[in-house]
């Protein structure tokens, strides 16, 4: 059984605080709310988290600063920074310290829990051996040697291309949403990387157009799904 993600969250806005630990728990996230930078690291020092979303302004202790002594402690802790800053310096402050990702407000908390699923995955794929081999149909796919095959044909494919389709066999016969594979492959889901991304659906399709069996599919307003009998 899955271990429940446990975050730490520092905002010092109390209602968007507390709306943010209620969403993130509703989705199945162990949130603990800190009201400023000096409580975050005191609660960092107590208990093990697996990422922090840190308010950039807050009393005390700034976000800065705090993800600062983090990183004296630890470099594997992951680090989102909420902020209404834009300034191209205070983000790229933000990445100077280590920060893994940087969300402007407003926000939506949808996009939230997008980017900390996102960051989760890239950090557990450098730590666990995922599944490398997939049985799509006829074809046969080696994620890490980025090759489809069927019969004695072999097609290599792009980083991105093979990243997408490792996200779809991941999620074969179920919807894959559209802004969380552009976040998780693209970072950014802005309108030219959605573009992008349908290209390179379009590019799947015909690399596994030699089985009819299977299928990529839109789901209108939702994403995509891989249709394939007999998945392992």
């Amino acid at each position: 059984m899955e271990e429940t993600v446990k975050i730490l969250l520092c905002e010092d806005d109390e209602n968007l605080g507390m709306l943010l630990r209620e969403y993130l728990q509703t989705k199945g996230f162990a949130t603990t709310l800190c009201p400023d930078g000096e409580a975050g690291f005191k609660e960092f020092t107590k208990n093990k988290y697996d990422i922090a979303v840190l308010d950039v302004m807050m009393p005390k202790k700034d976000g800065f600063t705090l993800a600062q002594e983090i990183r004296q402690q630890t470099a594997d802790l992951p680090i989102v920074f909420l902020t209404a800053k834009t300034l191209k310096e205070d983000i790229l402050e933000g990445f100077k310290i280590g920060a893994d990702d940087y969300i402007t407000k407003p926000f939506s908390m949808e996009e939230l829990v997008f980017r900390v699923e996102a960051i989760l995955r890239r950090v557990r794929g450098k730590k666990t051996k995922e599944s490398t081999m997939y049985h799509i149909g006829k074809f046969t796919f080696d994620t890490q040697k980025q090759l489809l095959t069927i019969g004695d044909e072999q097609t290599k494919l792009t980083t991105k291309e093979n990243e997408l389709l490792a996200l779809l066999c991941a999620h074969a016969n179920e919807i894959l949403q559209r802004d969380f594979a552009l976040k998780t492959i693209w970072i950014d889901d802005n309108y030219f990387n959605a573009r992008s991304m349908d290209v390179y659906i379009t590019k799947l399709r015909k690399h596994l157009k030699e089985d009819p069996q299977i299928e990529i599919i839109n789901i209108h307003g939702k994403g995509y799904k891989l249709i394939v009998p007999d998945m392992d």
